[in-house]
């Protein structure tokens, strides 16, 4: 294959493409329908035409017909006159416009063969323009059903399901580690608090025994020891009293 073939080639390819991609459905068939409307129009005038030429030829034809019987009867009645030559003359004249009636009646039958045929095919453009104005409907319909079909799958194209579903994995370990977090934290907390409320009962309790063993100091180093039971009785309870307000301070203070 020689290098200007395939040259060629390439450049009816490349011309195909350019005008594969230049139609638009929608386009070409308003277009087609508007041309068969147009040979439509012209089909029936061209029809109006021949009906009209037909009718013209037919009274022509009429016409001369007339005349070939008028000529006839004037032929009759120079011949009835005696005027041979006359009557000739008149039959001459009935046999031009006889001849002339043959031509026309047979232009006549030319005519109304084509006007059939002309009807025939302004019937069959009819039929085939309506054929073509509802598959246009839905033609274009599934075009534009196509084209929408075809910008979504090119949308979703370019979204990249891959990447997409893969940062929703990410997200969903984030969250994943977010929540085991929060818990671990929760859980701290928690030991804390529980820490905090033991360590709060064992200085209760420290000062639960400091309080005890002072009580107990005092009551055994006190001078009141030796007292009736009424009066130690009394100052028991002024102790109790007072270890009760250094109770309540310390608590306060802790």
């Amino acid at each position: 294959m020689g290098i200007f073939d395939r040259l060629g080639r390439i450049i009816r390819a490349n011309l195909n493409s350019l005008v594969n991609q230049a139609e638009d459905p929608e386009k070409i068939l308003e277009q087609t329908v508007l041309d068969m409307q147009e040979d439509l129009i012209k089909l029936r005038q061209a029809v109006a035409q021949a009906i009209a030429t037909q009718k013209r030829t037919e009274r022509q034809c009429s016409q001369a017909q007339t005349n070939a019987e008028e000529w006839y009867r004037r032929a009759e009645l120079a011949l009835q006159k005696g005027d041979e030559a006359l009557a000739r003359e008149a039959l001459s004249r009935r046999k031009a416009f006889s001849d002339t009636a043959q031509a026309l009646q047979t232009q006549i039958d030319q005519q109304s063969s084509i006007v059939a045929k002309l009807k025939e095919n302004m019937r069959t453009l009819e039929s085939k323009l309506s054929e073509a104005k509802t598959k246009k409907d839905m033609y274009i319909a599934r075009a534009r059903s196509a084209q929408a079909s075809q910008r979504l799958n090119e949308m979703l194209g370019n979204v990249g399901t891959r990447d997409a579903m893969a940062a929703f994995e990410r997200m969903e370990d984030k969250v994943l580690r977010m929540e085991a977090q929060a818990e671990a934290v929760a859980e701290l907390n928690v030991g804390s608090d529980l820490d905090r409320r033991f360590k709060a009962l064992e200085s209760n309790s420290n000062v639960d025994a400091d309080l005890a063993a002072l009580k107990a100091q005092l009551a055994g180093t006190s001078p009141m020891a030796n007292l009736p039971a009424g009066q130690k009785q009394a100052a028991d309870a002024a102790i109790d009293a007072d270890l009760a307000e250094l109770r309540s301070h310390l608590e306060e203070a802790g």
